[in-house]
């Protein structure tokens, strides 16, 4: 691990990608027309249409405006067109990403209507892709990648198998001074008292217990003691997960053996340094990945046991599956086929050392399965209503 090289793009602030994306970004729901259409003439370009951005106030607003900015600033990311109704709101996300460093230009349609914006951001948008063709690989050191890891559509293969070998990948990585994260706060539940021994002390013990208590009284004390079909979903329990403990004590392996967490961040917010870090996300796929996306993380890792399709934008989503039956059923999805780990030909460590090849792979230019087959889930994060 500590001598792997990769071929990346060293951004302006220093920070490693491994794609080279132009983005259309739009600031509001009503802005997506207009940012998908100069993705229409500007090929090269990538729009991420979005449900949300209006009359949104207090945390939810400011959720939105760190997962917009966040979006914009990923290493992941050569440029930036943000296209917003209103010029107030488009500016704020603008500046928030000229911070990295990187080509951003926003346009506002009040005023100008979406024909002449549209226009007028096509030509910008034509001249930050001729400029991003040009930017040239370097070779980077492997440590120098943030990875978020989420599972999905779990079952008992699941924490046998395909989490293990990414906590295999988490404790190499993050010894050698690599930066990785892992949330899913409801999807720890009976299991959050061995989350908590992993901090790497009291405080970020006692920020982790916060947040997992934030959640819980959400759940159960202001909508419903029921998660019936939620939590474990239909595919868990069809999978052999009977219960949410038995899910989260899989969903745990992810974390490693030997590694501690170092803090605790909100959703979509940025570590500021090496280490495993939890982030408070949902356990929704799409929305827990746009947030680690938003967060600067340039690969993830998403083990699979009943199979799954998630993909997203602008961070690769690498799957890996410990069932037989579903890397043959779901062989297009698969990335890495770890199911020998559960008929004795592969160790934990040979698991591990071929999902850190996969890695390497992936950020020297491979097309994960879901980008290959065009899965660009970008689901914004909503904490309440709209005013």
């Amino acid at each position: 691990m500590q001598a792997r090289k990769i071929h990346a793009y060293r951004r302006e602030n220093g920070r490693v990608g491994v794609r080279n994306h132009v983005v259309i970004l739009p600031v509001d729901d009503i802005s997506n027309a207009a940012s998908e259409g100069v993705a229409n003439n500007v090929k090269g370009t990538l729009a991420l249409p979005h449900s949300y951005g209006r009359l949104q106030f207090g945390e939810d607003l400011d959720l939105f405006f760190r997962t917009m900015i966040g979006t914009g600033s990923n290493p992941n990311v050569a440029a930036v067109v943000v296209i917003g109704i209103e010029a107030g709101w488009t500016k704020r996300i603008v500046d928030g990403i000229a911070k990295t460093g990187k080509p951003v230009e926003g346009f506002a349609i009040e005023g100008r209507g979406d024909i002449q914006t549209i226009a007028d951001a096509s030509y910008r948008a034509k001249e930050f892709v001729q400029w991003a063709t040009e930017l040239q690989l370097t070779e980077c050191d492997l440590s120098e990648l943030y990875i978020s890891v989420k599972c999905g559509e779990s079952d008992t293969t699941t924490g046998l198998a395909s989490c293990p070998t990414v906590g295999n990948l988490i404790d190499k990585h993050c010894s050698n001074n690599g930066t990785a994260s892992f949330g899913e706060t409801t999807e720890l539940t009976g299991g959050e008292h061995i989350v908590a021994a992993k901090a790497a002390n009291e405080t970020v013990r006692k920020q982790f217990m916060a947040s997992f208590e934030d959640y819980q009284k959400l759940v159960f004390t202001e909508k419903t003691n029921d998660l019936s079909e939620s939590q474990p979903t239909k595919g868990n329990i069809a999978g052999g997960l009977t219960t949410i403990e038995e899910k989260a004590l899989g969903n745990i392996e992810k974390l490693g053996r030997k590694t501690k967490f170092v803090g605790c961040l909100k959703p979509a917010e940025a570590p500021t340094g090496p280490g495993l870090w939890f982030m408070d996300t949902s356990s929704a796929a799409a929305e827990a990945v746009t947030l680690w996306a938003a967060s600067g993380a340039v690969v993830h890792l998403f083990p699979t046991g009943q199979g799954n399709v998630i993909g997203n934008p602008i961070e690769p989503v690498i799957k890996l599956s410990g069932n037989p039956k579903t890397v043959k059923t779901m062989k297009e999805h698969i990335d890495l086929d770890v199911s020998a780990i559960l008929q004795g030909e592969m160790t934990l460590d040979q698991a591990g050392d071929a999902l850190i090849d996969m890695v390497v792979r992936t950020a020297n230019g491979r097309f994960t399965a879901a980008e290959a087959l065009g899965h660009r889930e970008f689901v914004m994060t909503k904490l309440y209503r709209s005013a």
